[in-house]
């Protein structure tokens, strides 16, 4: 709705840019000596405005608009699509862990790994965008750059050299999507479609008619490349790429039907604003670097986890008093993925047959008759193998037994990324270089709230009763030099199946911060290659200090898989046995903190309108 009163706005408020000026038509005054009092007469005369727009469905008839200047060939290319690419070919290298989601419904799968459980389908609509704008303004009979012949052979060729470009990197790079699915990631097609679309959009009406329209394109665009990441579906060298694939087709494919159509099928020429200000309004993506290293200690306890290069997406604007300086501010979102959840992992995702070995402590406590300390590969082996058998694991497709006391567990990653919202204010510096050419700074204050990584735990199973067996030895050792008696549990089953079932789901790991004063600066190379239209090149740092807590709790299930007593008695039987569960190895919720200095580095691209 917004979109369709917009457009009607702009169209109604063009049919009076034709329209004459009101005249006023001044009478003649005589002076005449009567009794009766001069009476001039006023009169004004309005031309009436033109015709509402007619619809036009003349596919295949040409037309062109009178007085206007062709295009040249090439006469419109950037060739900014090339520096995205190559930033997405540069980091290309930079991946996370494959995430395969390990749910009830697909059986329990062995050798898994958490998976995020964000999903939207809205970027397989958003792809089309611009296209679906440019058709509707255009059966409107609002007038973009070119007639239908000329514009639909012009998107065509774009969008063929696009599909040429993406098809044939993707079947010959063959990279793994983030979900392990299939070996066509990069580079993103959905995103390369959005941008062809953007672009279109763009050239059509938002060079012509007004640089909004490209803004929309362009800002839709970046919000679908940003929708493939966030959905497991791409990495974000994928979608830069695509970006850098879309925008670079479009222009080509224009150039090629400039070279073929000349002046023909030409409705408008672009706009021409004369603006000495460096005033403007800007959309970003770009790629973020550092910070991707989080270590967090409990109690003298420390654990890490490693994340991949953000994706950034900005808007910004500014106010220039005068060709050198203004005052604006920015807008930025900075989502960091994690490539390695470390230590917090291990009791969720079986990673494999030996992922249960960090677990060896606690069984060595619950069957010490059974456990031989591991110095050889077979001894190790035997000691997970005899562990999962106890507690009712198998070694099948199933994982577990039917009547083990926990029958599926998993991890849903609620958000896997740690995404910082930065509001900042401050001074922008411009140095003119050239006509096209300057150079720019700025300088930033502003806060950074933080939303949190977050991941679910999920379990079930049976409800047990356990029997075991202790031993009490009231001679004092090495390990207890005050004297107090060692309790020793001695074996540890689960005999009796209540009959019960339970499940839980629980918070499993939350990460966070506190919000916190950012500071930031930046050097950037702006090409103005319109008259109210720029691209700009910028590396950006960022400075901020945050105070981050982890919340992690992989036991929480345990006391649900027992009965009440038995769930007393296993409390009692692992805080006397050793101090090491009272020191924080317990089965209580662990809270992880650390205090840590952001240095951010943002390398990126922006489409500017000067305003």
């Amino acid at each position: 709705m917004c979109v369709i009163v917009l457009m009607s706005a702009q169209a109604y408020a063009d049919n009076y840019y034709d329209m004459d000026s009101l005249t006023l038509e001044v009478p003649e005054m005589k002076l005449e000596f009567a009794n009766k009092p001069i009476q001039p007469t006023l009169k004004f005369d309005m031309v009436a405005p033109a015709t509402s727009p007619k619809m036009d469905f003349d596919f295949f008839k040409q037309k062109t608009n009178p007085g206007l200047k062709p295009y040249k060939f090439m006469d419109d290319m950037t060739f900014v699509g090339i520096p995205l690419f190559a930033a997405g070919w540069a980091i290309k290298g930079d991946k996370a862990m494959f995430r395969v989601n390990q749910k009830a419904e697909d059986g329990g799968k062995k050798n898994t790994q958490l998976l995020t459980d964000f999903k939207t389908g809205i970027d397989d609509y958003t792809q089309f965008f611009g296209p679906a704008m440019v058709v509707g303004l255009k059966l409107g009979g609002y007038e973009g750059r070119s007639d239908w012949p000329r514009l639909l052979a012009s998107a065509g060729m774009s969008y063929a050299i696009m599909a040429g470009f993406v098809n044939g990197i993707k079947y010959s790079a063959k990279e793994m999507r983030p979900d392990g699915s299939t070996a066509n990631s990069w580079p993103s097609g959905h995103t390369a479609t959005a941008f062809v679309g953007a672009t279109l959009l763009h050239k059509e009406y938002g060079l012509t008619r007004s640089p909004w329209w490209s803004v929309a394109g362009y800002g839709v665009a970046t919000a679908t490349g940003v929708m493939r990441v966030l959905n497991n579906r791409h990495w974000i060298s994928d979608v830069m790429s695509g970006a850098g694939i879309g925008i670079m087709s479009t222009e080509l494919g224009y150039a090629l039907c400039d070279l073929m159509f000349k002046g023909k099928g030409l409705l408008r020429n672009d706009l021409v604003m004369n603006r000495e200000k460096p005033s403007f309004f800007s959309i970003s993506m770009g790629v973020g670097l550092g910070g991707k290293d989080l270590e967090l200690e409990s109690q003298g306890q420390k654990a890490s986890i490693k994340f991949r290069a953000a994706t950034v997406v900005d808007a910004e604007g500014a106010y220039f008093f005068n060709k050198y300086v203004g005052v604006g501010g920015r807008l930025r979102v900075r989502a960091q993925s994690a490539k390695d959840f470390g230590d917090f992992a291990n009791y969720v995702a079986v990673e494999d047959y030996y992922g249960w070995e960090s677990l060896m402590p606690y069984y060595q406590e619950a069957y010490p008759n059974d456990y031989v300390p591991a110095t050889t590969e077979s001894q190790r082996e035997q000691n997970i193998s005899t562990y999962l058998t106890k507690v009712g694991y198998q070694d099948t497709e199933s994982g577990w037994a039917e009547n083990a006391p926990v029958t599926d567990s998993y991890g849903i990653v609620k958000s896997d990324h740690i995404t910082e919202f930065t509001g900042s204010v401050g001074v922008y510096f411009n140095l003119p270089l050239s006509t096209h050419f300057s150079l720019g700074t700025k300088a930033l204050i502003g806060r950074s709230i933080t939303q949190e990584l977050d991941i679910d735990g999920y379990a079930e199973g049976n409800t047990k009763d356990i029997s075991y067996t202790m031993s009490l030895d009231n001679r004092p050792n090495m390990k207890e030099l005050s004297g107090e008696p060692t309790v020793t549990l001695n074996d540890l089953k689960y005999p009796n199946n209540t009959g019960d079932k339970w499940s839980d789901n629980w918070e499993y790991l939350t990460i966070g911060a506190k919000s916190s004063t950012s500071f930031g600066t930046g050097i950037s190379l702006t090409y103005r290659y319109k008259s109210n239209f720029s691209w700009r090149l910028y590396c950006d740092y960022d400075y901020t200090r945050k105070d981050f807590t982890a919340k992690y709790d992989p036991f929480h299930f345990v006391k649900k898989g027992m009965t009440p007593g038995a769930s007393y008695l296993m409390d009692s039987a692992l805080m006397v046995s050793t101090g090491e569960y009272a020191d924080g190895l317990g089965l209580q919720v662990r809270e992880y903190k650390t205090r840590k200095h952001m240095n951010y580095v943002t390398l990126g691209l922006s489409f500017l309108v000067n305003i």
